[in-house]
């Protein structure tokens, strides 16, 4: 094959609780994850070696050696599958990085099903040790894009019951809460689990669970970025959003509202008044 490309769709946690932490110092967690149709994109080319750029409106700051996670899992299935020939691989950088959707990870699990398609080898599992070396968010990236459950230290992985039509709108101030920091500073690890997701929810009965549920990472994250409170406070007033919430250990923040033309009308006013943040909206994934 000449040349592919894949899309690497950001992934937003619609829900965090942390339940515990492991002797190792890894956390434990009880997530429900969708994945929304907008994010990077990776395209693969014939090259003599294994190379990356990257372009697109987030590029700058984004490593193309092998701190790059697009790298590393490119040289994880290289090495697992006995690969030997190269590829030039270019990322279009549409996510805000270390933003709470996952954009590397993301990034990484395209890397993994483009390339095994490039050099015609079986693909790598989610649960391969190589994978889970990857990061947390990886599993759950080569999962989707239907909504998912995710257990543990993101190494469980389940499908959610189907949910409602919905849209979200995500919002990121452009500041960064770096999610090691976050982590560290967390008051309580060890917290109450998700409540079930009922199946078969109408919008409405979605909205109102989501509204119960938390992001056990909200409060820290705040603290170290108030603009996030300021986010979810515009969301909250506007008339078409349902629930809000924070994604990941942020600072993108989501609101949950019926439709695509919610989504846009609503983004539109956001952006309007706050012109420096990224803000987008975005259809949630059902399968």
């Amino acid at each position: 094959m000449s040349r592919l490309t894949a899309d690497a769709p950001a992934k937003v946690n619609l829900t965090l609780h942390v339940t515990g932490q492991r002797d190792d110092g890894y956390h434990t967690l009880d997530s429900l994850v969708v994945f929304v149709d907008l994010g990077d994109r990776l395209t693969v080319q014939p090259a003599p070696d294994l190379r990356l750029t990257v372009g697109g409106p987030f590029a700058q700051g984004v490593p193309t050696d092998d701190r790059n996670l697009v790298l590393r899992a490119a040289h994880a299935l290289a090495r697992v599958r006995g690969v030997d020939r190269g590829a030039g691989l270019q990322l279009e950088k549409n996510l805000p990085h270390a933003a709470g959707v996952g954009g590397g990870s993301a990034d990484a699990a395209a890397a993994l099903t483009l390339l095994a398609a490039f050099w015609d080898v079986t693909p790598l599992p989610a649960d391969h040790p190589e994978v889970l070396a990857l990061g947390a968010d990886v599993p759950a990236c080569l999962s989707g894009p239907g909504p998912l459950h995710m257990t543990g230290t993101g190494d469980h992985i389940a499908h959610a019951p189907a949910l409602p039509d919905c849209a979200l709108v995500l919002v990121n101030p452009r500041v960064k809460t770096p999610t090691p920091q976050v982590f560290k500073a967390l008051a309580s690890r060890h917290n109450d689990p998700m409540a079930d997701l009922p199946h078969g929810m109408a919008f409405d009965d979605f909205a109102h669970w989501l509204s119960h549920q938390r992001n056990d990472l909200l409060d820290t994250a705040r603290s170290m970025a108030p603009d996030i409170d300021r986010v979810l406070d515009r969301l909250q007033r506007l008339p078409a959003v349902k629930a809000v919430g924070l994604s990941g250990s942020g600072a993108t923040c989501w609101a949950l509202v019926q439709d695509m033309a919610a989504a846009r009308l609503t983004a539109r006013a956001v952006q309007v008044a706050e012109m420096a943040w990224w803000v987008a909206p975005a259809a949630v994934q059902r399968a």
